[in-house]
């Protein structure tokens, strides 16, 4: 398994209901792309980390090790920004208003990954999807990405085991062992992914699969004092950011 999906398991908030968490994580997103990236963006981060680290109990180091890949992704969304291409400046010349358009879509991106980055931490995929059944998405879409979702885990632990194998056989000194290593794991890897396919639909087959994967759920009752919670979170947020951003203005 995945880190992430690991802590999902064993978080705190494991055996709160999936709808609360997805609530006031998505909530966070939706608040972090809707207000002013200034000073929303950091009101909104700053709130969204202190329940990570706080209630919901994530450690930091997790966290970052989560958070550095989109964080990735945020700059290198914001660096094009900087940036204007033709015009009397040149073919390529710096923008006007490229810092400041770049630190406000950093500010705004940094902040809603971290409240997806919240309910991914607190939600294992495995009690969301047998739950969107209930909610009306038509069973054989939900036990595809069931399946998928199986199936990932295992092309990843396919693939470690082939490295670890290449590793031990000294497939990793050199540039050219590199790319030779790199290529055998891509064509074992997609070799491996068939036949692993093909087991497990055999499986399936094997115990009288009648096109819906039926799977327990664990009861959860959702908790009318933390959705007050999350909307007074919400609304705080949204009043103080608009009332900063008038005093700055």
């Amino acid at each position: 398994m995945l880190p992430i999906d690991v802590a999902a398991h064993s978080s705190r908030w494991r055996g709160r209901h999936p709808l609360e968490k997805a609530l006031l994580g998505i909530g966070l997103t939706v608040t972090a792309v809707c207000l002013p990236p200034w000073p929303g963006g950091p009101l909104v981060a700053a709130a969204t980390l202190t329940v990570l680290l706080g209630p919901a109990g994530v450690a930091g180091r997790q966290l970052w090790r989560a958070f550095r890949i989109p964080l990735g992704f945020c700059f290198t969304g914001a660096l094009p920004l900087l940036f204007a291409v033709g015009g009397p400046a040149g073919p390529v010349s710096l923008a006007p208003d490229g810092p400041r358009l770049a630190a406000e879509l950093l500010l705004r991106t940094s902040a809603a990954s971290l409240g997806l980055l919240l309910f991914a931490f607190t939600t294992p995929v495995s009690d969301v999807l047998p739950r969107l059944v209930r909610a009306g998405v038509p069973a054989p879409v939900v036990d595809v990405a069931l399946v998928m979702y199986r199936i990932g885990f295992l092309l990843l632990d396919s693939m470690a085991q082939v490295r670890r194998a290449q590793a031990a056989r000294l497939g990793h000194t050199g540039r050219a062992a590199v790319w030779r290593s790199l290529a055998g794991l891509a064509a074992t890897s997609f070799v491996r992914a068939f036949d692993r396919a093909a087991r497990l639909q055999a499986g399936l087959a094997g115990r009288g699969y009648d096109g819906a994967l039926r799977v327990l759920v664990p009861e959860a009752a959702l908790s009318w004092r933390f959705l007050a919670a999350t909307a007074g979170l919400l609304a705080a947020l949204t009043t103080l950011t608009l009332t900063l951003k008038g005093l700055y203005l």
